[in-house]
């Protein structure tokens, strides 16, 4: 029988917590958990334009994507008598993650993996996106802690935690991610086997008919558009949108 694989919670402690153990710290999850809730959404606007029948949607900004977990923890195989160990031992390690640490004012950034197929893992598949991913980075939002039993002297000895993570991404991994790509700047291409200017205009500029505009650029040198070399680095100048 193959051994259950365990999630885990690995923390980046800004300070090197001495509780943390140094900068980084991984916390396995006592018992997996039965089920993960994961939602995103993007903040739209309305764009009221007399005479259509519904009104444009104009795309704002992604919002944030949030992980929901619940975690079971349970320190009963000790007894319930005068040796009993207080669960707190280790719900408090995650309850000390929405805790802010004194050198980066800031709670610590957490990554929950389990399996390297984790929703994400396949974003890559239509050649969209660039954000494949097999784990979720973000700082705790929420810790809700319900004990559910205790020994008879009222040491707490089972409990649940619902932990809501909020998706943490700096600039620079966003925009290496996103690959935002716009006619109205300037891009350099290595030409790769079979493209032609007509590929490349379709792909920056959305009209393959703008492909004078590459063949025109000083800094290409291009005498003869039908005789490129692959390999060769094309700029692609900054050209005004055409409008829809």
């Amino acid at each position: 029988m193959t051994k259950p694989e365990r999630a885990t919670l690995s923390v980046e402690w800004i300070g090197g917590s001495a509780k943390a153990g140094g900068k980084t710290k991984t916390y396995p999850v006592q018992h997996n958990p039965k089920e993960l809730s994961l939602e995103k959404s993007v903040q739209l606007a309305e764009i009221n334009i007399p005479g259509l029948d519904a009104p444009l949607q104009q795309f704002i900004r992604g919002q944030a994507e949030k992980l929901t977990i619940e975690l079971f923890f349970d320190t009963t195989e000790n007894g319930m008598g005068d040796d009993a160990v207080s669960v707190t031992e280790k719900t408090d390690e995650i309850y000390q993650l929405v805790k802010v640490e004194s050198t980066s004012h800031a709670p610590p950034v957490v990554t929950f993996a389990w399996n390297k197929h984790f929703s994400g893992d396949t974003l890559d598949a239509g050649g969209s996106c660039n954000q494949l991913r097999n784990s979720f980075k973000g700082v705790v939002e929420s810790v809700k802690q319900n004990f559910t039993l205790f020994s008879p002297k009222g040491v707490p000895l089972r409990a649940t935690i619902n932990l809501v993570l909020r998706e943490y991404r700096t600039l620079k991994e966003q925009m290496d991610q996103l690959h935002l790509s716009s006619p109205d700047r300037t891009h350099s291409h290595v030409l790769a086997a079979g493209e032609d200017l007509s590929k490349l205009a379709g792909t920056y500029y959305e009209s393959p008919a703008d492909w004078r505009h590459i063949a025109d650029d000083p800094d290409n040198g291009i005498e003869d558009p039908r005789r490129l070399q692959t390999g060769s680095v094309l700029t692609v100048p900054a050209i005004t949108p055409r409008l829809p």
